[in-house]
């Protein structure tokens, strides 16, 4: 193993803030970091800040055009330009919109860049994984595609194969629609079903195109899924793909807005689950990317207080080696800083609840299941493109 697990922070990061009103609450990112330091994971981890991307890094994936617009709306956001997605509901501009997303984008390069260069095998930026914004355009609470540009610098430092697996509940659109055609990335997501949720993209028949045929995966969950079909459906698609594609760095993306308790999607995902995948993702990591090389990354998550600073800590303690008991109860110096910023009570354990159990897809399939079809269609679309039985 090459050092500590990097775990990537910026108090700076809490300025992409869209407003009193948004979902996009910044303080999910200020409560997750005081439960990832009173349960003491910041000691065993390296905790570093980056430089914020600068342009020639930007334009790795993003227009040169589309930059400036960000920088000018975010120096008179009066002034944005809608036609960049920019002063919208989804994404109102703000003061200092351009460097708190150029942080949150630098965060999850210099990741990268120590997962590639070998200071550390794993490295979390939980306040990453802004994955909707296009080259030319912000799009669903996402300016920079801060994925997309760490998978970029990859590339660029001599990445060959990266596997880029998003199980945020909405499809991971802008990483897809950055390497389209590049056969050296495969983007694999497992989302709710584009007919019920934004930004209806991420059917099973988005394969990729020209070289980069078969390197997009799409799996459309029914709404409703819960634990046993989302574990079945992961299992079902991920492991097999990473096996084949041997990823030198697996770039994982782990929105926790699957949670049953999320109030913009309907998913019945436990945060017991949302740890089972974490760790699968660990494990896959050791077992398929070169030396374990795995960079983690948040997302989405919009119940700010009950399931998305738990969920993170988690992720932080897995990646670090060092997981956090799910029966344990959260301290209560982090539920006094809860009620301090959001007058809520904060959750009183690590878990649900929830013993998440799934049935292995080589057991057999039940054709009239709705989540077994939605399996079935990714397998069936994407698997024989790659050389793989569907």
């Amino acid at each position: 193993m090459s050092g500590r697990a990097r775990l990537m922070w910026d108090d700076a990061v809490t300025g992409y803030d869209f407003g009193e009103s948004h979902p996009m609450d910044p303080v999910r990112l200020d409560l997750t970091m005081g439960l990832v330091r009173a349960y003491g994971l910041d000691a065993g981890v390296d905790v570093r800040s980056a430089k914020a991307a600068g342009e020639s890094t930007l334009r790795l994936v993003h227009r040169e055009d589309y930059v400036a617009a960000v920088k000018a709306a975010s120096a008179d956001p009066k002034a944005a330009d809608q036609t960049y997605g920019l002063g919208t509901v989804d994404d109102p501009a703000f003061a200092g919109m351009h460097e708190a997303s150029a942080l949150i984008a630098g965060l999850s390069v210099g990741a990268a860049e120590a997962v590639w260069r070998g200071e550390t095998d794993h490295a979390v930026n939980f306040t990453g994984g802004l994955h909707h914004a296009m080259p030319g355009a912000a799009a669903g609470f996402c300016v920079y595609n801060d994925p997309a540009l760490a998978i970029a610098r990859l590339l660029e430092l001599g990445a060959e194969r990266v596997a880029y697996v998003d199980v945020d509940v909405h499809h991971g659109d802008g990483v897809q629609a950055a390497f389209w055609e590049d056969p050296r990335v495969l983007t694999v997501s497992l989302h709710e079903h584009p007919r019920t949720l934004f930004p209806q993209t991420g059917w099973p028949e988005e394969t990729g195109a020209g070289a980069g045929e078969g390197g997009a995966v799409n799996v459309a969950l029914p709404a409703g899924t819960g634990d046993a079909g989302w574990l079945r459906a992961f299992h079902a698609v991920v492991p097999e793909l990473l096996a084949d594609f041997r990823p030198q760095v697996l770039v994982t993306q782990h929105g926790a807005d699957t949670h049953f308790e999320d109030p913009l999607a309907h998913l019945a995902v436990s945060l017991d689950a949302q740890r089972a995948v974490m760790t699968a993702c660990h494990e896959l990591a050791h077992a398929h990317a070169e030396g374990g090389r795995w960079v983690a990354l948040g997302g989405g998550g919009y119940a700010v207080v009950d399931v998305v600073p738990r969920s993170w800590t988690h992720l932080v303690g897995i990646a670090a080696h060092a997981p956090v008991d799910p029966e344990s109860v959260v301290p209560a110096s982090w539920r006094d800083q809860v009620y301090a910023r959001t007058r809520q009570l904060g959750p009183g354990r690590m878990t649900d609840g929830r013993t998440p159990e799934w049935r292995s897809w080589e057991d057999g399939y039940d054709p009239a299941d709705r989540l077994d079809q939605a399996v079935r269609a990714t397998r069936r679309a994407a698997f024989p493109l790659r050389g793989l039985l569907p």
